[in-house]
């Protein structure tokens, strides 16, 4: 059979149009279920939720988890460890950080994945170039689901942007699962309780 028979017969043979739903309508769970979730997920994926009231208690779980010699990096302001950026950083400047800590946009429940673009990051290489990534969440902003996510992103504009779900991690080498092949080796999740959210 020909390329062109192949082809035709590919086109005569598609399945009937369906339209799409004007608007898709799912469940709308109570705050403290999404939150549950969501922490849920994370564990599930390799990853850690430490609870903090506010943004600075992130300065005592680094000083517990890390020593003086680590690179910390964090565009972060409130932290002791903010990292000034100009923007004319080279990717490699930052090959020996050992954690970095962002605040993300959202998060979303049903997944784990975090949302964050690169306004956010300092520059975009360090989320996936760091040895151990913190990110900040604050509870108000965890959603339920992808279609939730993609409804409140929609109107915004942002130049590079990605969603992030635990530590890097591939089952290619050997049919066994390796953590950190690609990424960053562990993910904490530092979930700012809604009452003291920013």
């Amino acid at each position: 059979m020909s390329r062109e028979q192949i082809l035709s017969a590919i086109l005569n043979n598609q399945p009937q149009s369906t339209s799409l739903p004007e608007d898709l309508q799912f469940d709308s769970p109570t705050k403290d279920v999404v939150t549950e979730k969501f922490s849920q997920m994370i564990n599930l994926i390799g990853g850690k939720v430490v609870a903090i009231q506010k943004v600075e208690d992130i300065n005592l779980y680094i000083s517990d988890h890390f020593t003086n010699t680590d690179r910390i990096v964090t565009p972060i302001e409130e932290l002791d460890y903010f990292t000034p950026f100009t923007g004319e950083e080279l990717p490699h400047q930052f090959v020996n950080t050992e954690f970095a800590v962002f605040k993300t946009h959202f998060a979303v429940a049903e997944n784990g994945a975090v949302w964050i673009t690169e306004d956010r990051m300092g520059h975009r290489v360090l989320p996936f170039i760091t040895q151990h990534l913190g990110m900040l969440v604050e509870e108000d902003q965890i959603v339920a689901t992808m279609h939730d996510a993609y409804k409140k992103m929609s109107n915004n504009e942002y130049g590079f942007g990605t969603f992030i779900a635990g530590p890097s991690k591939t089952a290619d080498i050997e049919q066994s699962l390796v953590l950190g092949a690609h990424g960053a080796r562990s993910m904490t999740i530092f979930l700012l309780k809604s009452s003291a959210a920013l």
